[in-house]
């Protein structure tokens, strides 16, 4: 199940709830009732009476209740944390970084079903958004707002650029642009290695070496800045990589390398533009499937991508831009 934690922690924080209220309301009254009778026989005030008649196990549940039911609050409808696990958004955001994800950004939400329950707002362009995956929502995609509902999202990749052009909709004239812009191409700090034999490589690893240093396998990545409309970040591109057009999700009715996102739909793509499955390969994720904006760095790790890590990066931590 796509919510299977969300769920064991809706139990927990229920069945220790139920036993914090009987407790509260019947059992502790009982208890009391029966101290001041043993304290009126022997002649005794109640508060000299042995207070341990409350059983143990239900005492624990009482007491975990209250950290159960904020843990459940917070997570569920403000704030849940996520680890980052691949490459595909850095420069952005890096395998080890630990994010909080502002869960009421796109509206309340029931943390089982997933069903809207209060509307706060909508995505905008440019905003890193956790998502559940379309093809397997038990995974947990993190990816940039790149396309609204309506818009014809164009991406060539000879040139690695993005065209936007927005409200596309039935009967729309489509022809104006969004201002979509780029800097200039150059080396970037990050170092991609290979594994693999020719015509099988596959990405082993991303390294943060100084400009000028090389490593054995290794592939300095190129960076430059993308402004989608207000919103300028940084992407990583891999200067030789051959075009995967052919792997593209094709829209009916739209040329290759074109989608126009229907309404209540959004196309989302990694900042790592050469190594990320995102909507060009599957296509679009409903609004539905979000989960909240990604807004800060609590924690992050040294580390590769299934592997342990080595060093912590306290510089990290902060807003993500």
């Amino acid at each position: 199940m796509a919510n299977m934690f969300a769920l064991i922690l809706a139990i927990a924080t229920l069945v220790t709830g139920i036993i914090w209220c009987i407790d509260k309301f019947k059992w502790a009254p009982a208890r009391k009732a029966r101290q001041a009778e043993a304290a009126a026989k022997a002649g005794e005030t109640v508060s000299e009476q042995n207070k341990a008649a409350k059983p143990g196990w239900a005492e624990t549940a009482a007491s975990v209740f209250p950290v159960l039911l904020l843990v459940f609050i917070v997570r569920s409808f403000i704030y849940e944390p996520f680890q980052i696990p691949s490459g595909s958004m850095m420069p952005t955001l890096l395998i080890g970084d630990f994010i909080l994800v502002e869960k009421y950004a796109y509206g309340i939400k029931d943390p089982i079903t997933q069903t809207t329950l209060i509307q706060t707002g909508h995505p905008k362009r440019g905003d890193i958004a956790v998502f559940k995956y379309p093809d397997k929502p038990s995974l947990d995609y993190i990816k940039r707002v790149v396309g609204l509902p309506g818009d014809r999202v164009s991406y060539d990749p000879l040139s690695k650029t993005v065209t936007i052009n927005p409200a596309c909709g039935a009967g729309n004239s489509c022809d104006k642009a969004l201002a979509v812009t780029y800097s200039d191409v150059k080396p970037s700090d990050f170092v991609q290695t290979f594994s693999g034999f020719e015509g099988n490589e596959q990405g082993n690893g991303f390294y943060q070496l100084p400009q000028g240093e090389t490593m054995r396998g290794g592939l300095r990545l190129a960076t430059r800045e993308e402004t989608l409309g207000d919103v300028t970040h940084s992407i990583l591109l891999v200067a030789e990589a051959q075009s995967q057009a052919s792997s593209y999700y094709q829209q009916p009715g739209q040329p290759q390398s074109s989608w126009v996102v229907p309404e209540g739909m959004y196309f989302m793509m990694g900042d790592n533009r050469d190594n990320s499955a995102d909507s060009r390969y599957w296509g679009f994720v409903p609004e539905r499937n979000l989960v909240g904006k990604a807004t800060a760095i609590w924690m992050s790790f040294e580390k590769q991508e299934g592997e342990w890590p080595t060093g912590v990066r306290l510089s990290r931590i902060g807003g993500i831009h």
